[in-house]
């Protein structure tokens, strides 16, 4: 799973003007199955211990970005798990990569709240639907370190997810973003069968309190506090 990146510069994003077809939903049916599968059955023979430090923080309305570093294939489950329907009573939307949405594979993921980006080539569909999703009140996960690095180190996040959450605030009058810092742990650092993970919920940032002036300049300012934010949880 990977954010929607952007290394343009300009105060507007440029996005490729070839659209694909964009959308998901949440299945009511499928969610309820496989979610407390995963919860009650899968997690629990898989791993030997689940913590979750800081749950408190995470909001219960309004428009939510998630914002987990990114260590195993496990993260798309530990995620939910950690602040899914069942603690915050919201589903999850999930940005992943094209790839992902092929096949069998991808009719679970599309059904269960995740929408295809192309990282190198994001569309105007993409973005539009994203920023919809945010104007709706949703909550969005995005990695926004990218790809999966399976060590304890907090990597150069990507630009997209700042540059999509300023966008949203901006054009739909004051939603009142909050993006919410996450570190997620696995001992051994590649899990096995018997791992013990552990997730860390910092303070959510306000995303309007970087709306004034230059997206471009604020976009950096709001990745630089969120990796400053990754950086101590992950290290506590």
């Amino acid at each position: 799973m990977l954010i929607l990146d952007s290394h343009q510069s300009s105060a507007k994003m440029s996005i490729p003007t070839k659209e694909t077809p964009t959308n998901s939903d949440v299945s009511p049916w499928l969610a309820s199955l496989v979610y407390p599968l995963g919860r009650y059955f899968v997690l629990p023979f898989y791993f030997k211990s689940l913590e979750v430090i800081g749950q408190e923080h995470l909001p219960k309305q309004g428009p939510v970005i998630l914002a987990p570093t990114h260590r195993s294939r496990w993260d798309a489950l530990i995620v939910p798990f950690a602040t899914g329907r069942h603690v915050t009573g919201r589903d999850l939307r999930f940005m992943v990569t094209v790839d992902e949405m092929k096949g069998l594979q991808g009719w679970f993921i599309r059904h269960l709240g995740g929408f295809a980006v192309n990282q190198k080539h994001p569309t105007i569909a993409t973005l539009r639907y994203g920023l919809e999703l945010l104007h709706q009140g949703e909550m969005l996960v995005i990695f926004p370190e990218g790809n999966i690095f399976q060590d304890h180190q907090v990597h150069p996040l990507k630009p997209g997810l700042a540059r999509l959450a300023l966008q949203a605030e901006t054009s739909y009058h004051n939603l009142g973003i909050k993006i919410v810092p996450m570190s997620l742990h696995y001992d051994p650092i590649i899990p096995h069968q018997g791992a013990r993970v552990q997730v860390r919920i910092g303070s959510p940032l306000s995303v309007l309190d970087y709306s004034q002036g230059s997206i471009k300049k604020n976009a950096q300012s709001l990745m630089q506090d969120l990796e400053f934010a990754l950086h101590q949880i992950d290290q506590q």
